[in-house]
């Protein structure tokens, strides 16, 4: 018998122990998090995979996994020439499902995959929209920029301008001196 799977309202156990697939391509406006500073004219899409499975032998007991492979393409401004950049932004990661939130928080420091809690109205798009913000870069830049970058800390000039001016603290110097020397 096969089981019918939604995403929004996924039982985990049964997915897993069916070796249950979904995948799907929605707006990045159905991501509200990750759409909201996006251009209002952008039309971009999330398209992901999941497919769930168990992994163990009957002594030990089966763990159930889902593996998750999601990506889009965001609009941001490159932090270099301040222009803007489309970014991808792509999750490659498995997940092992516990019975509860102690189980989780135990075993949490001493592996090294991420451990979630079965639920039986489980939200895949939002695990999918908050695994694509962890992902997304805080400094987002072009892997090389359009337009020549200019990296310079002062104006052509600057110092040739300075050069004939009096120090401002030269005056403050000379009463020091003054004043040591009564």
């Amino acid at each position: 018998m096969t089981k019918e799977f939604s995403a929004d309202r996924l039982d985990i156990r049964a997915f897993t122990q069916q070796q249950g697939e979904l995948e799907g391509a929605e707006a990045l406006q159905h991501y509200p998090r990750l759409a909201q500073d996006q251009p209002a004219d952008t039309a971009g899409q999330v398209r992901w995979h999941a497919q769930g499975f168990e992994e163990g032998d009957d002594a030990r007991g089966k763990q159930s996994w889902l593996h998750l492979e999601a990506e889009t393409v965001l609009r941001m401004t490159c932090q270099r020439c301040l222009q803007p950049a489309d970014i991808t932004v792509a999750v490659d990661r498995d997940f092992r499902f516990v019975a509860d939130e102690d189980a989780a928080l135990g075993q949490d420091d001493d592996s090294d995959e991420d451990i979630l809690v079965f639920d039986k109205q489980f939200n895949l798009h939002e695990l999918i929209e908050d695994e694509l913000l962890m992902e997304t870069p805080m400094v987002p830049m072009h892997d090389a920029c359009p337009q020549a970058v200019v990296l310079e800390s002062s104006t052509q000039g600057f110092e040739t301008a300075t050069e004939g001016k009096p120090n401002p603290f030269a005056a403050l110097a000379s009463l020091r001196i003054e004043k040591s020397g009564e």
